[in-house]
């Protein structure tokens, strides 16, 4: 009996080990993966980066050269001083701020329709909704531009702005699905208090969609931030260009003068504030996309 309860104990401690041995293995495994993805993904950062801190030779050598030496920080400002960079940015800045208030203000209320306030045809009229991001910008794209040479819009920054005020469908639906996992009790709770749908939406329901709404505002900033076809296309004046397409326009010189260390640290400057909000919103990014209901 004592011989077979001890071979039964060493039979458990070998599996134990062997399942110990097998989850290391397997961790370690996933972990490499997880790495050389994460280094593919970042090859094409890595390389802009690597460029931007050349100097002349050292951008066409072959085999390429990984470490720049001497390392020449001075592209960056050189860089910046052949585009107005400060300009630029601004007119980046003067569109993609009222973009994100009139993203976060339309959609939210609609979003708040959707989830919250039972009415005939509600259903239908979200369906009709999504369907419209089945309707590529291509095919949009000229009835737009003929809509606001119509209203005089062009050359200005209201094709660009204005839209945003009348919501998203995207954002829309981000913020239906969250604002539907607010306990129903609460607003019931605050009607009986004698509030109106719009406190019950600015008193409670927006305190606690406050990451949701951030994830919103931050996806809505990239993407106006890195908008390229509809300033190209709505803007003639090279004054009035966000930093995306005044890069574009610089390009042209920068590689008759082969000047791409310029292009890449031009680039990785347009690029950094991106990253640099990304970086400190991150946390706020992954409550908001994960969330599923109220703490506590």
């Amino acid at each position: 009996m004592t011989e077979s309860a001890a071979r039964m104990a060493g039979e458990a401690n070998k599996a134990r080990r062997h399942a110990m041995v097998l989850h290391v293995i397997t961790r370690s495994l996933l972990y490499v993966i997880v790495i050389v993805l994460s280094f593919v993904f970042a090859l094409p950062l890595l390389w802009m980066l690597v460029t931007a801190l050349k100097d002349d030779p050292d951008v066409f050598r072959l085999p390429p050269v990984w470490i720049p030496n001497p390392i020449r920080w001075a592209n960056f400002p050189e860089a910046l001083t052949i585009i107005p960079f400060g300009m630029h940015l601004l007119n980046t800045l003067k569109i993609a701020v009222p973009v994100v208030i009139g993203t976060l203000l339309s959609c939210s209320l609609v979003a708040y329709g959707f989830a919250r306030i039972d009415f005939p045809g509600r259903g239908a009229l979200f369906f009709l909704c999504l369907a419209t991001m089945m309707i590529p910008f291509q095919v949009r794209m000229i009835p737009l531009y003929i809509q606001f040479r119509n209203l005089g819009w062009l050359n200005t920054y209201k094709p660009l702005i204005v839209p945003a005020f009348f919501g998203g469908a995207y954002p829309i639906f981000m913020l239906r699905q969250f604002f539907m996992t607010i306990p129903q009790e609460l607003s019931d709770a605050a009607r009986i208090d004698g509030c109106s749908e719009l406190l019950i939406f600015l008193r409670i329901i927006l305190p606690l969609a406050k990451p949701s709404l951030a994830v919103v505002g931050l996806f809505t900033f990239m993407g106006s931030w890195d908008n390229f076809i509809g300033p190209l296309i709505y803007l003639n004046d090279a004054k009035l260009y966000p930093i995306s397409v005044a890069l574009r326009g610089f390009q042209s010189e920068f590689w008759e003068k082969h000047l791409w260390q310029y292009m890449m640290a031009a680039s990785a400057t347009t690029i950094a504030p991106v990253i640099i909000i990304f970086y400190l919103a991150q946390r706020t990014l992954v409550e908001g996309i994960t969330v599923t209901g109220i703490k506590g």
